[in-house]
């Protein structure tokens, strides 16, 4: 299969930045979901070992980020570490990669129209009519170039979001036909992700939605140089050939990619499928890649020796999309202990509505995790989640909100305040032991105004969490407005709760501990954005440890 003309040769970091910047474009199409994130951050992951790879995500809500959405509507908000709330894909990238990303990097068409008129009210078009082309594509353009020149960019990779065929992704995707134009045809590689469903009264793939999806990617004017077929079995020696015949590309270039145990088998899978070589082909490079270490990890994950069961209690258990991250922190720590661990979704409203029993959903629990949430629907039944794991020594990771709540029940049920409270729950609580941050009092406009990003916190000397840590500094994300009240901290810490991380100024509480309990570790950060597949968070990885422990015993 010949992608480009001249021979295959090697080329430097040097030679691959600045203006011979190689570009992936990849969109999807048939439904969401397909995969387009984790296949986006598999590609980059096959091209690590040559190249420096700078992802960009292209969304087409009017939303500036989706700091502002509830879950249900966009899945979980990622926190970077500049405090940019971003899409949840990039997650994905940052933990292939192991990168951190920038939250520029995050193109939503709400930032592109804002750029835009912005400009026009500074008389940047005088005398211009303003469209939507050139100017909105131009802008687009403008981004993507400016990233990878000031990243010094080998290769870019740009997911576009949405299903082809979306309005509002048209205007990224007729930028991306027009990027060609501007780059040279060699140095850029157009990739569709499409899906070929099983029709189980027919026997058969049906190839046909893919057909039509490539049909208008075609009209659009972007010809696919690749196309990935997910589909939930392999691909047939028949159904690739007739996408290769309808879609006009080769077939080796129709790359089969059936569904996963896990989502880190995705780089392995495709460097199975010879896709490296194809890119390697088209951008004339010698290809190589270490993914030995990679490889044994997904294994642990996929052929595990322990297995334990870790309640995750929520009140957005409708989608785990709104978890991605904290699910992927604990196949992290399990595949580091050969654990599967299995996620039990508890809503916590039904709890709190008293419409199932705690004692028989936690019964058969090895830890427990309160993860973030806003607001006070669910908050009581996070609470009797918190106390069960107290009072029945399970281990426990509360996180952010999970932090808060579990200094609300403690004190309540070990310091004795009974009408123990968040004003966010309960604005009119006698003992408010956790507040709004003062300064947050007097900010109204709801996005990007938390207390967001990257922040160094001092553990104190001695405590699991700094021997969890291996060290009494650490830089942990952060996501809220609420801290625990500063008059009670001496009131908590005189009951037996160990205050084991605070701010720099030693104002904010960070990480709070139980030490006569096995595991019962809280956090207002969460730990679980910088947690990577070959370096886990320590904090998960101590909480899978002590679920291990609680079911098996100790080794």
């Amino acid at each position: 299969m010949h992608l480009s003309n001249g021979k295959t040769k090697k080329f430097s970091k040097t030679e691959g930045a600045h203006s011979k910047t190689r570009w992936i474009i990849v969109t999807g199409g048939v439904i969401s979901g397909v995969g387009k994130g984790t296949t986006t951050a598999g590609i980059g992951k096959l091209l690590s070992g040559n190249f420096k790879i700078v992802p960009i995500k292209c969304d087409g809500y009017l939303n500036i980020d989706p700091g502002t959405m509830n879950p249900f509507e966009h899945g979980e908000v990622f926190v970077l570490e500049d405090g940019g709330e971003v899409d949840m894909d990039f997650g994905h990238y940052e933990r292939f990669l192991n990168i951190n990303c920038k939250s520029e990097w995050n193109l939503t068409t709400g930032k592109i129209y804002d750029s835009i008129i912005k400009k026009e009210r500074k008389g940047e078009f005088l005398g211009k009519t303003v469209q939507v082309i050139p100017h909105l594509t131009n802008e687009i353009k403008n981004q993507w170039k400016r990233i990878a020149v000031e990243e010094k960019a080998d290769v870019m990779t740009i997911e576009i979001g949405g299903t082809i065929g979306d309005i509002e992704n048209s205007w990224f995707v007729e930028a991306a036909r027009q990027l060609r134009k501007d780059v040279g045809d060699e140095n850029i590689l157009y990739i569709h992700l499409t899906y070929v469903p099983y029709v189980k009264s027919a026997g058969q793939q049906k190839t046909k939605p893919a057909q039509r999806d490539v049909q208008i990617l075609r009209e659009a004017g972007i010809f696919p140089d690749v196309i990935i077929a997910r589909s939930q079995d392999r691909l047939t020696k028949g159904s690739r050939a007739k996408i290769a015949l309808f879609c006009d590309v080769d077939e080796e270039a129709v790359i089969p990619a059936q569904d996963v145990h896990s989502i880190y088998e995705i780089p392995l899978d495709l460097e199975a499928q010879g896709f490296l070589s194809i890119i390697a082909e088209k951008f004339r490079f010698t290809p190589r890649n270490d993914l030995v270490e990679w490889k044994k990890l997904t294994g642990n994950i996929t052929h595990y020796t322990k297995t334990v069961n870790v309640a995750l209690c929520g009140k957005y258990t409708g989608l785990s999309d709104a978890y991605a991250s904290l699910i992927e922190a604990l196949n992290h720590a399990g595949a580091h202990l050969s654990t599967k661990v299995n996620v039990e979704l508890i809503e916590t409203t039904d709890v709190e509505q008293g419409k199932v029993s705690i004692d028989q959903l936690l019964s058969n629990i090895d830890a427990i995790i309160v993860p973030i949430g806003f607001g006070s629907r669910g908050a009581e039944g996070k609470i009797s989640c918190v106390r069960y794991a107290r009072e029945h020594n399970i281990p426990y990771l509360g996180l952010c909100f999970g932090l808060q709540l579990a200094v609300i029940e403690f004190a309540r049920n070990v310091c004795n305040l009974k009408d123990a409270n968040s004003t966010e729950i309960n604005p009119k609580t006698k003992n408010p032991v956790v507040i709004i941050m003062p300064e947050q009092r007097k900010i109204y406009e709801k996005g990007a105004t938390m207390r967001l990003g990257g922040v160094k916190s001092v553990l104190k000397r001695g405590t699991k969490v700094a021997q969890l840590y291996g060290t009494t500094t650490v830089v942990e994300r952060h996501r809220h407005r609420y801290e625990v009240n500063p008059k009670y901290h001496r009131l908590l810490e005189r009951h037996g709760m160990v205050i084991s991380g605070s701010s720099r100024n030693g104002k904010l509480v960070e990480f709070i501990e139980l030490p006569n309990l096995k595991y019962f570790v809280a956090t207002q950060a969460h730990p679980e954005y910088k947690s990577r597949l070959e370096q886990p968070s320590p904090l998960y990885y101590g909480l899978v440890k002590a679920a291990v422990e609680k079911r098996y015993g100790k080794a």
